[in-house]
């Protein structure tokens, strides 16, 4: 399983470990991801996520999964995602 967020593309980062002798050693800073169902009221479900903690404050921000999605880049979202914007860009047309 991959460690990139679904909404964002946030994924892991390299860096060092810096000893106090100043010693460098390569390491990973991972993203906190964290499994969610979002609610969407277009679609009127959930839809499960795998997604940072960064994009869940993001998505709440922005006033729920519905309002994050159009406002969100396709070139970020994984392709669950960008499957179910679509779903949301149809039923909003429809409505």
């Amino acid at each position: 399983m991959s460690r990139v967020c679904e909404l964002t593309g946030k994924g892991p980062m390299s860096g060092n470990n810096v000893s106090h002798a100043n010693n460098k050693t390569k390491r990973r800073f991972l993203p906190n991801l964290n499994d969610v169902t979002l609610q969407s009221e277009v679609l009127g479900r959930g839809i499960k996520f795998r997604i940072s903690a960064a994009a869940l404050r993001t998505v709440d921000h922005r006033g729920g999964l519905d309002a994050f999605m159009a406002k969100s880049k396709d070139v970020e979202l994984s392709a669950n995602a960008l499957k179910v914007k679509k779903e949301i860009a149809k039923a909003l047309a429809a409505a």
